[in-house]
């Protein structure tokens, strides 16, 4: 395998070379300083930030919506399309005053109503919301620009949690939008963020374009992350699918377009070699890999079955796979981001410890697995994703399992992923993702921890003790105390496996010279970037 990966990364590179060296920059288009062009990392197929956690669409909620409060990079939150709040002495009351200017795209001011039917729908989907949930009491909003929370019992993190920076982000949306079921997709994109959403010149497959919202009223302070004063600085920004990762290479490096958001590792040192463009780290705390099991059927349905595979899984084989250079990836064999405070080695020696394949063998005869089909999902269009199912494949038909790899673009795999129905019936049993940093670093945050069965994120993990160990961590009122839950949280986490974490990476976005204002963080913020 390294062999054959060595040689794909010189062909990759000897390719960048001929096609720079061939004159492909003839074909670039002429300098527009009012156009952002963007690749993105894949096709856009659902537009409804609440209805999935795929980042392509969280990166499309950060162009079209606004969030009322928002994390900065030290992850203090700060009021956003709130202008004022208070809390009450028992901590029971928020009383929260939208800040002036704030207009939907079709012309409607924001009221009150908005955010509370927003936030009423966020709460269904997202497992913070959902933890709010079960302690709030009512909200109240009218036709003005107040709303208020009150809540049956304290929650210390309220403010955090409606600020948070990555899935599932809390937008505002209109109130007649923010009605629609939260497990029906909302199409309609109409918000109050810094860019519009042409949907006239929509095109999946090939583009998505956003013009610049001449009614945003930005914030005063400075920009910090998600914080901060939104100024648009270009009209127009067309997010391109591009599937041939050469032709991705060859149009930045021609200039034809202008930032690709994620090169894959091994066409880094092509990108290096051109003084016109910028490889830039794209998330400070980097990313994480998992395998992510249907806890619906079987054979995932049996814990034995995915401890087995626990037991043989390698990050090191993983991260190999994908990044290759070990300077670019570190084993972290936790369920919180590495490097943060509630990260921990607690339990991990079912992870980290040696590959036992007889013993994982006797597991799977253990839990009764008769030779079953198991489908696992492949996202072709996503090099992370690709190369760990590349390697989770060999790992299961080393145990023996019958695996049935189905390909597709992530777009595909988003759709799919949402289906309970039986694999036979286009269900799945398996498909890999990564996630940055932000969303990983605490229980709170973690959707794939959420044990709530059919209300749990895609594959619907059920178990009542992470679900427990979850609510006493949010209730806890100091950081030392989160910390041992914590702990406790990862220990059970490896007994019951509701995935398996593949290790932490850097991954590096691109971009020519010309443009300014790019910023590392979770989230992909196209607000105070322009082109010079």
């Amino acid at each position: 395998m390294a062999h054959r990966l060595t040689r794909r990364k010189f062909g990759v590179a000897a390719g960048a070379a001929s096609l720079a060296g061939f004159g492909f920059a003839a074909r670039a288009t002429a300098a527009d300083t009012n156009t952002l062009r963007f690749i993105a990392q894949s096709d856009l197929r659902v537009l409804d930030p609440i209805w999935t956690t795929a980042y392509i669409t969280r990166n499309h909620g950060y162009m079209v919506f606004d969030t009322l409060f928002a994390l900065d990079s030290k992850f203090k939150p700060h009021p956003q399309m709130v202008g004022e709040y208070s809390v009450s002495p028992d901590k029971l009351l928020y009383s929260f005053t939208l800040r002036d200017g704030l207009k939907f795209h079709d012309g409607q001011p924001v009221h009150g109503t908005d955010c509370v039917a927003s936030l009423k729908r966020w709460m269904v989907r997202d497992s913070f919301g959902q933890a709010l949930a079960t302690v709030m009491d009512e909200m109240k909003g009218g036709d003005d620009k107040n709303f208020t929370i009150r809540l049956k019992e304290p929650f210390p993190l309220l403010i955090d949690g409606i600020a948070k920076v990555s899935s599932l982000a809390p937008f505002i949306m209109p109130e007649r939008l923010a009605k629609t079921d939260p497990y029906e997709q909302v199409t309609e994109m109409v918000g109050s963020g810094p860019f519009k959403f042409v949907k006239s010149e929509f095109e999946p497959g090939h583009k998505v374009v956003y013009i610049k919202n001449t009614d945003y009223v930005p914030r005063d302070e400075p920009s910090d992350w998600a914080s901060g004063g939104k100024v648009v600085k270009v009209d127009r920004v067309e997010w391109l699918v591009v599937p041939d990762a050469m032709t991705k290479v060859a149009a930045l490096q021609s200039g034809e377009d202008d930032w690709w958001e994620n090169p894959p590792p091994d066409l880094w040192p092509v990108l290096l070699a051109n003084p016109d463009v910028v490889l830039a780290t794209s998330d400070p705390l980097g990313n994480t890999g998992c395998l992510r099991f249907n806890h619906l059927h079987p054979p995932f349905d049996n814990v034995k079955m995915r401890q087995a595979v626990q037991m043989v899984a390698s990050q090191a084989d993983f991260m190999t796979a994908f990044v290759g250079d070990p300077k670019y990836w570190e084993t972290c064999p936790s369920f919180f981001t590495c490097g943060t405070p509630m990260a921990s080695k607690t339990g991990s020696e079912a992870l980290a410890g040696k590959r036992d394949y007889d013993a994982a063998k006797k597991l799977i005869a253990e839990a009764g697995y008769k030779g079953e089909k198991i489908i696992l999902l492949d996202a072709v269009d996503q090099p992370l994703i690709h190369a760990e199912a590349l390697v989770a494949t060999d790992e299961l038909k080393k145990l023996g399992l019958n695996v049935e790899v189905v390909a597709s673009d992530w777009g595909t795999v988003v759709t799919r992923r949402a289906s309970k129905k039986p694999p036979e019936e286009g269900g799945w049993n398996m498909f890999e993702t990564g996630w940055v940093g932000a969303d990983t670093l605490d229980p709170s945050l973690n959707v794939m921890l959420r044990t709530n069965g059919d209300k749990a994120w895609f594959g619907w993990p059920s178990d009542d003790k992470l679900e427990e160990l979850r609510t006493q961590w949010l209730k806890a009122s100091d950081s030392e105390a989160r910390q041992e839950i914590a702990a406790k949280i990862q220990e059970r986490a490896f007994e019951v496996v509701p995935y398996v974490p593949t290790g932490q990476y850097v991954q590096k976005t691109a971009y020519r010279k010309s443009i300014k204002g790019v910023v590392s963080a979770p989230a992909i913020f196209m607000w105070n970037v322009e082109k010079v």
